[in-house]
Formats: C-alpha cells, sequence, structure tokens
C-alpha cells in the first residue's frame, strides 16, 4: 500500500494521496513523502523505483531482510537501512526487528517496510493535523523525526530488560531453577539482538573524521548530534547489561557449584562415618563361629563399640572443622 503526502511551500499546504505521476516538486522547499508498507510482491515498489529511479541494488535490498543498519550513497539521494524493535517478553523470540529502509533526496522521502510502525503512523496524523511540525523543515529534518522516534522506542525496551537483570539478580540466592537458566538464556539472546540492530547506528551518521555521511543542514546538525549522543547511551546501556547479565551469570554459577561441593562435602561425611561401621558389622556379620558370640554382651558390646566409634568421628570432625 502507498500513502502520499505532499506539501508545498508556495501554498503552505499539505495534499494528501497525490499523483505521483505528475511533476509535484516545483520550489526548492517542497517536499515529498512516500510510504510504502504492507507490500506483498515486487510490484509496488517496483512502480517507485521507476518514478523515482531508485539503483536496482537498494530495491533488493528492500526485499530482502538484514540484521545490520546501513548506509549507501548514490548520485541523487541517499538509501537508509535501520530497525524498530517489537519487544513481546513472553514470547520466543523476545525482539522482533522489523527493518525500515529510507531513500531521501533534498525534496523527497520514500520510507519502505513491510509491516506497520508505529513511528511513521504518528508521523502521518501529525503531517496532517500539524503540516509545519514536520514538513515545512526540509527532508532532513524530516528524517531526523523518523530516526528519533525508532530511537526513542529503544529506551522503554532497554528499562524493562534492566528490571528483568535486578529480578534475576535478586533470585539468584534462591533454589537453582530451570527458569533461571532459561531466562539468562533469553536475556541474552534480547541483548544481542538490539545490539547487531542498534551498534551500526553510530557509524551511519558520523565518518571517521567526525563529519556526517549525508547531507545535512547547520540548522539540522544540532539535532543529529543530539540524536548521535542517545545511542551511544543507548550502546553503552547494552553493555552495561551485558556486563552485569555476565557477571550474574558467573555469581549463579558460583553459588551452583558451592552448593553441589556442600552437598558432596556432607555426604562424604557420612560415607566416612558408616565406613568403620560398616567394616565391624560386617566382620561380626560372618557366618563362621567367633569367640562370646553366643552371650548376649557381644551384642551389646558390638553396639556400644559402634556408637563410639561414631561419636569419637564426630568429635574429630569438629576438631578439624569439617563440620
Amino acid at each position: 500500500m502507498i500513502k502520499t503526502y505532499f506539501y508545498s511551500a508556495t501554498q503552505r499546504k499539505l495534499l494528501h494521496d497525490v499523483d505521483l505521476s505528475l511533476n509535484l516538486i516545483q520550489h526548492e522547499d517542497d517536499l515529498l513523502w512516500v510510504d510504502l508498507y504492507d507490500f506483498k510482491d515486487e510490484k509496488e515498489l517496483s512502480h517507485l523505483a521507476k518514478v523515482f529511479d531508485f539503483h536496482y541494488l537498494a530495491v533488493e535490498d528492500c526485499l530482502q531482510h538484514s540484521p545490520r543498519a546501513k548506509i549507501d550513497t548514490y548520485d541523487k539521494y541517499y538509501f537508509f537501512m535501520l530497525h524498530a524493535l517489537r519487544y513481546k517478553e513472553d514470547s520466543d523470540e523476545e525482539i522482533t526487528p522489523e527493518q525500515l529502509n529510507v531513500f531521501l533526496s533534498s525534496n523527497y522521502v520514500v520510507t519502505v517496510h513491510r509491516r506497520n510502525l508505529p513511528i511513521l503512523g504518528r508521523l502521518a496524523r501529525e503531517c496532517l493535523t500539524n503540516i509545519t511540525k514536520h514538513m515545512e523543515n526540509g527532508s532532513d529534518m524530516f528524517l531526523y523525526h523518523i530516526f528519533d522516534g525508532i530511537t526513542d522506542e529503544y529506551f522503554p525496551i532497554l528499562d524493562r530488560i534492566d528490571q528483568r537483570v535486578d529480578e534475576l539478580e535478586d533470585q539468584l540466592y534462591e533454589q537453582p531453577s530451570k527458569e533461571i537458566t532459561e531466562e539468562f538464556l533469553a536475556l541474552k539472546r534480547t541483548l544481542l539482538s538490539m545490539r547487531r540492530a542498534i551498534h551500526p547506528l553510530k557509524r551511519m551518521f558520523t565518518s571517521m573524521n567526525g563529519q556526517f555521511m549525508f547531507q545535512v543542514s547547520k540548522e539540522s546538525e544540532p539535532y543529529f548530534l543530539d540524536l548521535i549522543d542517545h545511542i551511544e547511551r543507548i550502546i553503552d546501556t547494552i553493555e552495561s547489561l551485558r556486563d552485569l547479565l555476565d557477571g550474574a551469570l558467573e555469581t549463579y554459577y558460583s553459588i551452583i557449584s558451592a552448593r553441589t561441593n556442600e552437598t558432596i562435602r556432607i555426604l562424604t561425611l557420612i560415607s566416612t562415618v558408616f565406613m568403620p561401621l560398616t567394616f565391624i558389622t560386617g566382620f561380626f556379620g560372618m557366618n563362621v563361629p567367633l569367640p562370646e558370640q553366643e552371650t548376649v554382651w557381644a551384642t551389646v558390646a558390638i553396639t556400644a563399640g559402634l556408637l563410639v566409634i561414631t561419636v569419637w568421628m564426630f568429635l574429630i570432625f569438629k576438631m578439624k572443622k569439617w563440620i
């Protein structure tokens, strides 16, 4: 499905669902936003590629899912690939990256995505109600609003993951269970998926020499610098959560190991106590004649001896601080 929004700078008016075959852009401040979503095949995308003369490699990238964000530079436009994140805590795959492809030129922005994205729906509503909020400041600022909206959606996910890590740390000292191990693995997979989707974003904006990778007006630079700061904070938070999770996992394994060693120590002490008792009862239980075996005092003496040996061994263990 294709939705179009055209802002005429001369008329200061927004036109909705315009005909792309018309020569709409007449002024340098005009802006056209084309949103292609929920497309099932290549037909609609091919139509846009013909209208805007998109490179076939960029069209292929729109059709194929890639887990890494990137930016490609073409003669008349820039091509961005980034990911919005859907978070469902109770599902097998907690994080689902939704790929968003953006074609950016001086007078148009084309967004291509297979599923509805909340940020683009919100932008569409705001454009229809207040055209001066997003459409009159140029294509680079419109791109900023898209990126900023997607970035803002990362923070609640990280806050929830932070809470889950804290809850997991509180559960470490309880009885080890399969659920705790599964929670560790789920959180590690979630953080890995987020890192894969977000970490390349910083390289999309600035190069090694600190210059922007695409054309940004002087008025827009502070906004993109603030966006880069947000991305750096998100990346630092992900790395911190990974370190916390790794530390908690090591603590969990240490607790399990300590509890296992304690269990083995107790069982070893019990086995050690019963070794001489087993020997004595086995010796006097032989099916051969033994001295004084017919008197009742033999049983009393053997029983008393067993008790004395047991008490003596426990005293030795206490002196050695083994128990």
